[in-house]
């Protein structure tokens, strides 16, 4: 069993770099960090290239990875400078980064959340638990949404990065290739065009566009769309939080 005990390890340095998203691209390879994380990755074989572990959390998880994956004890100290959170649970996960040129076959079909330039790592969090908790197939990160590997925002995602298929993408390419199979793709926009929810039935096959918190969906991609949705409200709010309004739509599409 492998112990490390100082900062300037070559290994944790490595480790360390992989908070950053140049280091990431450079070793293909993420870093999760949390009991949580780390177990649903493994209930869900993720490709696991080590886990680092206090001997606390050895000694109280351990029975569920340590004669399935390569491990490393480190220090308290150590695991507190490789944390991105202010108190570590002691455990953390290296992953290899998929291209998503692997999975890209499955987009075929099922309800699809797309991502147009979400920066909030909160509300990118709660669209892909409500997405994996609405039955949807998947979710695609477009260009300019904060990345999928990014400390924060796998934190967020609390695991359900794992139960769905998760790409980052150019969305108008998806989205053509998306209108090929024949499905719609919906905007949200409150515009003289746009449809209320509630007379847009409830369907297998379809893609849904979420745009950035302040600015809304990129005029290019509400070009592409097959309707721009809106959500009727009885009340005097001007607007909802963009991940709430990504929940009703997904609840009255998914069907």
């Amino acid at each position: 069993m492998e112990k490390i005990t100082s900062n300037q390890n070559r290994q944790v340095k490595a480790w360390t770099k992989l908070k950053t998203k140049h280091g990431r691209q450079k070793a293909g390879q993420y870093l999760i960090e949390g009991w949580h994380l780390v177990s649903e990755a493994i209930n869900y074989d993720q490709p696991i290239v080590t886990i680092i572990t206090t001997e606390k959390r050895l000694a109280s998880d351990g029975a569920a990875f340590k004669d399935r994956f390569d491990y490393v004890v480190v220090t308290d100290e150590v695991a507190n400078h490789i944390a991105d959170t202010k108190t570590t649970q002691g455990i953390f996960a290296v992953l290899s980064i998929i291209p998503t040129n692997q999975v890209a076959a499955n987009f075929a079909s099922g309800g699809w959340l797309l991502l147009d330039q979400i920066q909030d790592p909160g509300n990118i969090g709660t669209m892909v638990r409500t997405a994996d908790a609405m039955g949807l197939s998947g979710v695609v990160f477009g260009t300019g949404t904060a990345s999928q590997y990014a400390p924060k925002v796998s934190r967020s995602m609390q695991g359900s990065q794992f139960h769905i298929q998760i790409a980052e993408a150019d969305l108008s390419e998806w989205i053509n290739e998306y209108h090929e199979q024949g499905y719609p793709v919906y905007g949200t926009e409150l515009n003289p065009d746009a449809v209320a929810l509630d007379e847009v039935p409830a369907q297998a096959n379809f893609a849904l566009v979420m745009g950035n918190e302040g600015n809304g969906m990129q005029a290019s991609l509400l070009a592409l769309t097959d309707a721009n949705l809106f959500i009727p409200m009885k009340g005097n709010a001007e607007s909802l939080n963009v991940a709430i309004a990504a929940a009703l739509v997904m609840f009255h599409l998914q069907k």
